[in-house]
């Protein structure tokens, strides 16, 4: 349990409201939160990509809004201080040669933290970045995209993820194996051939290389970005799968090489804080990590995380 201002509760740093794809305000959100007894609440809206990237998205943030967002979530901070606390956050998309969550105009802004995530690959079609992250009705585009070779999809998709995390600059990365969300009952891939286990292990040892690397030459340089990884519960509370992101298995691999995990809910709604963290606290249980890491702010450029019990 996180304890602040004298509550012991959950937190969730994975929240969007309508300056992206959320569907209510940042203020209804932070009610919300205190309703349910929560310690404190990050928001954490889709940075804007247009400039970088020439994509017109309808659940990106757009430029003109970003400093109307930080305002509004600082104030939120200073409406609710001594309750609950608040954070100001952003998700990152991490597009190859585009976007990514290391760029100066990032590090610049005067976040508590951010979400690293990749919902574009570069098209081996077009040479452009397309969206993976598609509601079922849709999948079969992606698939398309990459000559129906789901095999490819993922391979590639876990190589662009893993190049984000090499990048450096996250605090948080964010459902790491996203490309899953459409595959229930196993429709475009089995998730036991070998070749898909292979990515998971490359991806999680990668990421236990990479925070060893980046807590020793942080003592050095003052590096601020040792990143943990999100069990997100934002699938299930949708219907798109059972269990969270990242799976069971990737959970498991985690817990071996001790890479802590924060549990979100990737909330677009007020309804959705909170939502599923029993079965994905059973989850975390069942694969071998008996605790988690709650955030409690910057201190000197770096993020703060305190270890509790699952």
């Amino acid at each position: 349990m996180n304890e602040h201002n004298g509550r012991e509760g959950f937190s969730c740093l994975h929240t969007h409201t309508v300056f992206c794809d959320g569907k209510t305000d940042i203020a209804a959100m932070c009610e919300a939160a205190f309703a349910r007894g929560f310690a404190s609440l990050g928001f954490s809206s889709h940075a804007p990509i247009t400039k970088k990237t020439g994509i017109t998205s309808v659940w990106h943030m757009k430029e003109e809004k970003l400093d109307e967002y930080i305002d509004t979530v600082l104030q939120a901070r200073k409406h609710w201080k001594g309750k609950l606390s608040i954070y100001l956050g952003l998700e990152v998309d991490y597009i190859e040669g585009y976007c990514s969550p290391v760029d100066a105009d990032i590090r610049a802004l005067p976040l508590d933290y951010n979400i690293g995530s990749v919902h574009y690959l570069i098209s081996p079609k077009t040479g452009e970045p397309y969206n993976i992250d598609e509601y079922p009705e849709n999948f079969g585009n992606v698939l398309t995209e990459f000559g129906n070779d789901s095999r490819a999809l993922c391979e590639t998709y876990y190589n662009t993820y893993n190049n984000m995390v090499r990048d450096g600059g996250c605090d948080i990365l964010g459902h790491l194996d996203i490309i899953k969300k459409n595959n229930e009952r196993y429709a475009f891939f089995d998730p036991q051939e070998s070749w898909y286990k292979e990515c998971l292990v490359t991806t999680a040892d990668l990421i236990a290389a990479f925070r060893a690397e980046a807590e020793k030459t942080g003592m050095a340089t003052g590096s601020d970005h040792v990143p943990v990884v999100e069990v997100n519960t934002g699938a299930m509370i949708r219907g798109y799968t059972a269990e969270p992101y990242p799976s069971v298995d990737m959970i498991a691999l985690l817990a071996e090489r001790n890479i802590p995990l924060v549990l979100n809910a990737d909330a677009h709604t007020p309804d959705h804080l909170g939502g599923k963290y029993a079965e994905a606290l059973q989850c975390m249980q069942q694969s071998g990590h008996s605790t988690m890491v709650f955030f409690e702010g910057r201190q000197n450029g770096k993020a703060l995380w305190r270890e509790t019990a699952v």
